[in-house]
């Protein structure tokens, strides 16, 4: 049988989320970001490991569905709110709070106002503080607050960072306080027991005086760093993912000899080659320079040896230089990514060799690879 798999472990999810719960005020809510199929890890596998979050947010309604589905029942948000006032009223019914981000959704929502004791009663309004990408600006948000508010509604003022990871990029203190002007204004001009959320994963990292009511932690839940420069190990991060695969073939070739589609690999020495059971049809990135490795274990040793990925990866396979690696044999297992301190390369790592971050990798590993919780 073909070997790729994932390895999800649950109670390194569940340190993560101790991480951000032990890092934000007693009075601090955790919004749990589970977007994306809870960023490529599978909403069903994590969400007993996220039981004590205090909420989770989805990119959309259809998300929000299948975790109802899956039995949570604490609050559940709508990150880039509903698209039709259809859907506004079937996210009443599913108790799902939205973020509001523009004006149809606003009249969406004085049109039907949930029950009083609905959490749906609950909105989450969008400031663009600087993103610029989705929300109200400040000269807008009054108006917007005010109608909300008198309609029977409570508010949370959210906004979200553009460059957290840097914690020393202007636009952050910028941002930082249009967010806190524009609170004090509301909570002065429209109602006082206003909340706010602003923090995403590098914000409750590097901006521990913006934690307000709500923190909305999404990737360093699952163990890859937030902050530019960090590695997750600094932050006493855990990967919650392991992707691995192992050897299928192994040949020795001459120096001279070119491997792979394109031929883009020419060996400069006699070499011995690996060839492994993954490749991009898995989700392992087809754009790694030659910067990237994997770490292979041999049958029934406990060692691990650090092996260039060389050539282009394949759909279903990738070469690696076994020269240095002392009587390989077929069936050892190589690990593509997970725990550094097991002598495995960082999913960060990889990304830095494919030229894009932690996020995007986890987010397309696909459904080939057999998945198993622990």
């Amino acid at each position: 049988m073909r070997s790729a798999s994932i390895i999800l472990d649950s109670k390194a999810l569940t340190h993560n989320l101790n991480c951000v719960i032990d890092t934000v005020p007693d009075t601090t809510k955790v919004l749990a970001m589970v977007k994306a199929d809870a960023y490529g890890h599978g909403i069903s596998h994590c969400l007993p490991a996220l039981k004590d979050a205090d909420g989770l947010g989805v990119a959309c309604f259809t998300e929000a569905q299948h975790i109802r589905e899956l039995g949570w029942d604490k609050i559940l948000v709508l990150i880039e709110g509903v698209f039709s006032e259809t859907e506004w009223q079937q996210s009443i019914e599913a108790q799902c709070q939205s973020i509001i981000h523009h004006q149809d959704q606003v009249q969406w929502a004085l049109n039907h106002l949930p029950p009083e004791n609905s959490p749906c009663r609950t909105v989450w309004l969008k400031l663009n503080t600087g993103m610029n990408r989705l929300g109200f600006e400040s000269d807008e948000l009054g108006d917007v607050a005010q109608s909300l508010v008198d309609a029977g509604y409570e508010l949370i003022l959210t906004s979200h960072f553009a460059n957290a990871d840097a914690p020393n990029h202007p636009s952050n203190a910028k941002q930082i306080d249009t967010f806190t002007q524009a609170l004090q204004q509301l909570r002065e001009q429209v109602d006082p027991s206003i909340k706010a959320s602003l923090c995403n994963s590098a914000g409750i990292l590097n901006f521990k005086a913006c934690h307000f009511d709500w923190v909305r932690p999404g990737i360093m839940l699952y163990g890859s760093s937030p902050v530019e420069g960090v590695s997750a190990q600094t932050l006493k991060l855990k990967p919650v993912m392991s992707f691995k695969a192992s050897l299928m073939a192994i040949h020795n070739i001459a120096a001279g000899t070119s491997v792979g589609y394109g031929s883009r690999f020419v060996a400069n020495r006699p070499i011995v080659k690996g060839i492994v059971s993954i490749g991009y049809g898995d989700g392992y990135p087809r754009v790694v320079d030659g910067s990237a490795w994997v770490s292979v274990q041999l049958v029934g040793e406990h060692s691990s040896y650090k092996c260039p990925v060389i050539g282009r990866v394949a759909m279903d396979m990738i070469a690696i230089d076994l020269t240095d690696v002392p009587n390989p044999k077929v069936g050892s297992q190589v690990m593509l990514w997970g725990d550094p301190e097991l002598g495995a390369p960082s999913v960060d790592e990889i990304a830095e060799s494919a030229h894009t971050l932690g996020y995007e990798l986890l987010c397309r590993v696909t459904q080939r690879p057999l998945r198993e919780v622990l």
